[in-house]
């Protein structure tokens, strides 16, 4: 039996490309596997013919929505993951979900090479591969566009020749990538950072200018899980939809921002992502009214740390999964409801209610019922400030500071 590849495929000219192109370069068979992470657009059983036609020996498609929801997109909301306080982690939150199908499909097919699609300068090759390390380190990786040094025009040339059933006339200016968490897009004219982005480059958002009536949602967390919208009980999957739609027709969570690729390079991306941005938002506004102020400054440390590791290609390192722990036990009580008004492009809390809230209104008051006991502040500043003061007569006395 010859060797067997598992592509990642995507059903695009790279990949259908790659079918053939990899057993020739192999000798070995090609099984490809569609990963569906809600991106939607083109019929996936479309897509698996393609892959066949293409020269396939087996191609599957796997439906990973709920997957993803449950296990990529939730951890994000409780980490409130920002990546450079900005980007809700939209590519990299799918790909360690893609390792563990394509890990699976080598056991079940009895592959031992991995390919990609990735090229040589962006993050993904990295999030793929030190994925596979982790799960599987005996598979073998080949990715094409970036070993054999493979550009677009060989693509291209090398499906006429072959007459693979692939358009390769129509060309987007745009790389995009999408899936339920988001929409990311690059290159083209937008390789010029002067360069404003244009209307039709968005899918998930609305004009955040138009005129229309502001939408008021409330959004109810359970351990820091969305579990219910305006009353009605959701699923994570139907959480994230209902909030991408809704959110999405307020032009809510369009971002431009050069960020820095974990390769060296900075790179000018534009993501959509309003029912990330919605979410995160009213979490990190519960976590305000329920967490305690320690344990809430720290967690924002870790936050931003546990949204660089998963950028980073590390969804399956050690301090990733220690991390988790930390953040399942910090969100046992964020819980209760956040008040939304989505309109211009802007999600903005209006209210908040929880049964665990550590929201004192007798502590917080100025009017009557004010229950805070007031002689007690002047000690407690004078002590708060002892060290700044013996320091400041320290600096006095011998100069400096």
């Amino acid at each position: 039996m010859s060797e067997r590849v598992v592509l990642a495929y995507s059903g695009g000219l790279d990949t259908s490309v790659a079918i053939p192109y990899l057993a020739e370069q192999t000798g070995a068979e090609v099984i490809a596997v569609a990963v569906d992470v809600g991106q939607g657009g083109e019929d996936l059983d479309a897509i698996r013919r393609r892959a066949l036609d293409c020269g396939a020996v087996e191609s599957e498609v796997v439906d990973a929505r709920d997957e993803f929801a449950a296990g990529y997109c939730l951890p994000a909301v409780r980490a409130n993951a920002l990546y450079m306080d900005r980007y809700p982690l939209v590519s990299a939150l799918s790909r360690p979900l893609i390792v563990t199908h394509l890990v699976a499909a080598a056991r079940r097919h009895g592959g031992t090479i991995v390919s990609h699609g990735c090229t040589g300068k962006g993050n993904d090759q990295v999030r793929f591969e030190v994925g596979l390390g982790a799960l599987a380190p005996d598979l073998k990786v080949i990715a094409p566009a970036r070993d054999f040094a493979w550009t677009r025009d060989k693509a291209i040339a090398f499906a006429e020749e072959k007459g693979l059933p692939i358009d390769v006339s129509a060309r987007s200016p745009y790389s995009i990538d999408q899936n339920l968490w988001g929409r990311a897009v690059e290159t083209g004219f937008l390789e010029d950072i002067w360069n404003a982005p244009v209307e039709d480059l968005y899918a998930y958002t609305d004009d955040p200018g138009q005129e229309r009536d502001a939408d008021e949602v409330v959004i109810t967390f359970d351990a820091g899980v969305p579990v219910a919208i305006d009353g009605e009980t959701v699923t994570p999957y139907e959480a994230i939809r209902e909030l991408n739609r809704r959110a999405g027709a307020q032009g809510v969570g369009r971002l431009d921002m050069v960020e820095d690729r974990l390769v060296g390079i900075k790179s000018r991306e534009v993501y959509e992502a309003p029912g990330a941005i919605a979410l995160i938002t009213a979490h990190q506004e519960l976590e305000a009214v329920t967490v305690e102020r320690d344990l809430a400054r720290y967690k924002r440390g870790v936050d931003q740390r546990w949204a660089e590791l998963v950028y980073d290609g590390l969804w399956f390192s050690p301090l990733k999964q220690a991390l988790d722990a930390f953040i399942d036990d910090a969100q046992r009580h964020v819980c209760g409801e956040v008040r939304l008004t989505l309109h211009g492009g802007r999600a903005v809390v209006t209210g908040r209610r929880s049964e665990t809230s550590l929201y004192d209104f007798g502590l917080a008051t100025y009017d009557t019922g004010d229950t805070f006991d007031q002689s007690l502040a002047k000690g407690f500043v004078q002590l708060w400030g002892l060290p700044s003061r013996i320091a400041a007569e320290r600096a006095a006395r011998v100069g400096g500071v």
